[in-house]
Order: structure tokens, then sequence, then C-alpha cells
């Protein structure tokens, strides 16, 4: 039996059997890259993680939970050892008293540009594909990431 056939493809439709085999390519393929990132920054990789979310700008505690998929309790607890080590830092949110706002420091900016030079080589099952096979990969996607439809040539 294939791993695949433990999301019982039988019934689904053509894009979540799509949608499953990329999200199984990419957990089962992820582990050395992660273990790297995790040993470079001295963080969970779940703390990494909440670093990327706020590159894009500050979030509220609330927010960044519902981004990565936890409660605001455990969001808290993340935020509180990324600030400890001087990555992040809380704020009162500009509009609303009740919340406060999370943003990088320029610790956590350096932290994030670290990574981002660390190689995340695809998983051997790509090198056999055939260079027109990857390049309509990513054109396809490019298209989904954006959401808008069209591909980038």
């Amino acid at each position: 039996m294939s791993r695949s056939a433990r999301y019982g493809a039988a019934g689904r439709s053509e894009s979540e059997r799509a949608w499953q085999l990329l999200v199984e390519l990419v957990m089962e393929t992820r582990g050395e890259w992660r273990r790297r990132v995790a040993e470079a920054t001295g963080l969970p990789f779940s703390r990494a993680r909440a670093l990327w979310r706020l590159e894009r700008g500050p979030r509220t505690l609330a927010e960044l939970a519902q981004d990565m998929g936890t409660d605001a309790p455990a969001a808290t607890v993340l935020i509180n050892g990324l600030e400890e080590r001087g990555l992040v830092r809380r704020e009162a949110h500009p509009t609303d008293r009740r919340a406060k706002q999370v943003s990088l420091t320029p610790a956590g900016r350096r932290m994030l540009a670290a990574v981002s030079k660390i190689t995340d080589q695809p998983p051997a099952a790509f090198t056999a594909l055939q260079r027109e096979e990857v390049a309509a990969l990513r054109r396809t996607l490019e298209k989904l990431v954006r959401g808008d439809g069209s591909a980038r040539p």
C-alpha cells in the first residue's frame, strides 16, 4: 500500500488528491532542512516559523496564533521565548487598546536573513523529472501561490 493510500484517495476530487500528494511530498522531505534551521538558529522550528510570519509586518498575538494554527496561549509562550532572545518586541496596537502587536527586531531580521541562506535541496524525486516537467510544475505552483489565475512565463 502506498503512503498516499492512508489519505483515503477513493472518492476524493482530483484537486483533493493532488493537494494531498503535495502535502505528503513536503511533509516527508523537509525534515533535514528543518533540523538545519533549528540548529542554525538555536530555536525550535515552530519559533523560526513565527519569525517568518512576522516578516510581512506586525501581527497581533491572535492573528499570529490563527496563522500558525495554534491557540492564543501557545502563541504567547512562543512569543515570550522570542522576546527573551531579543528577536521580537511587543507594542501597543495603534487602533485597539486591548491588543498588543508583535514585530521583528533588527536581530530577528538578521536571523531570518541567516536562515534564508540555508539551502533547501529538492527531494531526489525532483531530479528524476524532465526539465520541462519541473518548469510546468513551477509555473503551476506560482499560479497557485499568487491565487490570481495567471502564471508567469
